[in-house]
C-alpha cells in the first residue's frame, strides 16, 4: 500500500471488532505522514486497542531521518499523543516478545518501537538505503553463499537472467533510436536553467523540496549541484507541497516539488489552496501511468487530471506529459518560469526517441515546445489517434504498421494534457475518426474530455478512446498489454472503428 494509510484503518478493523486486540505493522518512514499523526490521536481519545510494531531502522530511500529530520524521535512523538510506548533492540528476540508481551496486556493503544538496521547481516546493504529496493545481485549471492544457499546462487546465476522481456522487439517510428529516462532528465534540465543564475540569484529565487524520492524523480542531480536551495524532507507529501506552494506565494520566486503521480492523489487540497494563494509550483509527478510499475495498483500513477481541479476563473494549472527525454528537456525550458501551478508527469520506464518521418529525433535539434500545442507526429487521410507518455511510442508502431496495411491513419502528441490547441481540434475534428490511447485512468483521463471538446465545437468523428481499466496483476512490461495499448490492441481498435465508419457511410450511401 501507500505509506501512513494503514494505521487509521486497522484503527476502523478495530473498532469493527470490539473485544479483540488489532495489530498493525509499521516503520519510522510510514510514521512521517500526517495520516498517522491523526490516527494515533483517535486511538488515544477512543481508547482503541491497537498494538502498534514499527520497525524503526533510521533508513529511508533517499537518506536516514536522524540526519535529515534531527529531533524525530517516535517515542516522543507518540508519547506527545497520549500513547504508551515500548522501545527495545528489534533483533534481540526476548527484548521484542517481553514488549509485545507488555503491548497485549495493556489496554488501548501501544507502540513497541524496535530499532533496528534495515537488512541486518547483508554486507554492503546492512542500514544502508538500498536496503529499501530488490537487493544488487553481486550483495545476494554473497550474503546466500555464505549461508550455504547455493540452490539460491545457482537460480540467481542462471534461470533468474532469462526472465521474460517485452515479446515485441521491434517498435517502428522509434527503431534503433537512443533511450532515455525522462524522470532523470527533468532534474538534469533543471540544473542547466540554473547553471545560468547567480548564486545569489539562485537563492533568493528557486527552492527545491523533495519527499525522500529525489533519485527516483531526478531532484538527485540538483540535490548534488546545488545543495543550498534544496530542502531534503522526508515522507510528508502534503506539508512538503505546502512548503513549496508558501515559497511560491511570491511572483518573484519559483518553487520545485516532486513525488510519484500516485501521490498527487494525496495533495489534491493542497494543490487548491497554492491554487487560490498564486503560488508558482513546478510540479514533477514521475512514475505517472502503468508502464514497468513493479508495485503495481496502489502505485500506478492514474489520475493525473486530479490536479487540474480549480475553477475556470482561476490561474490556469498546466499538465504536461513530454513524449521522450528530447521533449522532456524543451518542456522544462519553456516552463520553467510559468507562472501558477504547473505539473510535469514522467513514467518510471525509459522511452525510445521519437522520430520523424525522415527517421530523425522528432523534438530534437531546431524543435521548440510551446505551451498548449499539440505536435503531429504522422499525417493521416483516414483520421488520428491522439496520444502521449509510452502509449505514444506504441502508437507510432500501430500507425506505421496500419499505414503499411493500407490505413493511412494519423497520429497527434498531446503533451500539454488539459488545454485544447484550437488549431488541432479543428483539423482532427474534420477527419473520419479520432482514437485517444493513454496510459492513464479511462474513468478520468484525456478520453473523457477531448469528446466534449469535440461537441462543444460542433466537430463529430467517429471518437473512442484506450486507458487503463484493471488493476495490476504482477509484472513489468506486461502492464501495457495487461491494459490494452500495446500496438496490437491499439491496431485492431482503428481497424474495428474504420469499419464502423465505412459501414455508416455505406448505411448513409443506401438511404439517400
Amino acid at each position: 500500500g501507500r505509506l501512513g494509510q494503514m494505521w487509521p484503518m486497522v484503527n476502523g478493523v478495530a473498532m469493527a471488532n470490539p473485544g479483540k486486540i488489532a495489530w498493525c505493522l509499521g516503520s519510522d518512514g510510514a510514521q512521517m505522514e500526517g495520516n498517522d499523526s491523526e490516527a494515533a490521536r483517535l486511538a488515544v481519545a477512543q481508547g482503541i486497542n491497537v498494538k502498534l510494531v514499527i520497525d524503526d531502522n533510521n533508513v529511508t530511500i533517499a537518506g536516514h531521518p536522524q540526519d535529515y529530520f534531527p529531533g524525530y524521535d517516535l517515542e516522543k512523538t507518540l508519547g506527545g499523543h497520549g500513547m504508551a510506548t515500548g522501545v527495545c533492540n528489534g533483533e534481540d528476540i526476548d527484548a521484542l516478545f517481553a514488549q509485545m508481551k507488555m503491548a497485549c496486556t495493556t489496554s488501548g493503544p501501544v507502540a513497541v518501537i524496535a530499532k533496528r538496521k534495515m537488512c541486518p547481516g547483508i554486507e554492503g546493504v546492512e542500514g544502508e538505503c538500498q536496503g529499501h529496493d530488490a537487493i544488487a545481485v553481486a550483495k545476494a549471492v554473497t550474503y546466500l553463499e555464505k549461508k550455504g544457499h547455493t540452490d539460491a546462487v545457482s537460480y540467481l546465476q542462471g534461470p533468474a537472467k532469462q526472465a521474460q522481456k517485452d515479446p515485441q522487439k521491434e517498435y517502428l517510428g522509434t527503431k534503433g533510436s537512443k533511450v532515455g529516462a525522462n524522470r532523470g532528465v527533468f532534474g538534469e534540465s533543471i540544473c542547466e536553467i540554473l547553471r545560468e543564475m547567480s548564486p545569489e540569484d539562485r537563492k533568493a529565487k528557486v527552492m527545491c523540496i523533495d519527499s525522500d524520492l529525489e533519485g527516483s524523480t531526478g531532484l538527485k542531480a540538483i540535490h548534488k549541484e546545488f545543495p543550498d536551495i534544496f530542502i531534503q524532507s522526508g515522507i510528508m507529501e502534503r506539508a512538503n507541497f505546502q512548503a513549496a506552494a508558501g515559497f511560491g506565494m511570491d511572483k518573484n520566486k519559483q518553487a520545485i516539488f516532486s513525488t510519484f503521480t500516485a501521490f498527487l492523489e494525496m495533495c489534491v487540497s493542497e494543490i487548491t489552496m497554492g491554487r487560490l494563494n498564486y503560488s508558482n509550483v513546478l510540479c514533477h509527478f514521475s512514475h505517472s501511468g502503468v508502464d514497468d510499475m513493479a508495485d503495481n495498483t496502489c502505485h500506478y500513477g492514474l489520475n493525473n487530471f486530479f490536479a487540474d481541479n480549480g475553477l475556470e476563473e482561476h490561474e490556469q494549472t498546466r499538465l504536461y506529459f513530454p513524449a521522450d527525454f528530447h521533449q522532456m528537456k524543451k518542456c522544462v525550458k519553456a516552463t520553467m518560469w510559468e507562472n501558477g501551478i504547473r505539473c510535469i508527469f514522467s513514467t518510471r520506464s525509459k522511452l525510445p526517441a521519437v522520430l520523424d518521418e525522415a527517421g530523425k529525433p522528432m523534438f530534437a535539434d531546431g524543435y521548440e515546445f510551446m505551451p498548449c500545442k499539440d505536435d503531429v507526429v504522422r499525417k493521416g487521410t483516414v483520421g488520428y489517434i491522439v496520444s502521449f507518455g509510452d502509449a505514444l511510442y506504441r502508437s507510432l508502431d500501430a500507425v506505421e504498421r496500419l499505414k503499411a496495411q493500407g490505413i493511412d491513419i494519423g497520429l497527434i502528441n498531446k503533451s500539454t494534457l488539459n488545454i485544447p490547441d484550437e488549431e488541432m481540434m479543428q483539423k482532427i475534428g474534420k477527419s473520419g475518426m479520432v482514437l485517444v490511447v493513454e496510459p492513464l485512468n479511462r474513468k478520468q483521463g484525456l478520453g473523457v474530455r477531448m469528446g466534449t471538446w469535440f461537441l462543444e465545437r460542433g466537430l463529430a468523428p467517429k471518437y473512442g478512446y484506450i486507458g487503463a481499466s484493471k488493476e495490476g496483476s504482477g509484472g513489468l512490461w506486461e502492464h501495457a498489454y495487461h491494459q490494452g495499448y500495446d500496438s496490437q490492441s491499439i491496431q485492431a481498435k482503428v481497424k474495428a472503428m474504420v469499419n464502423e465508419l465505412l459501414l455508416s457511410k455505406a448505411l448513409g450511401n443506401l438511404s439517400m
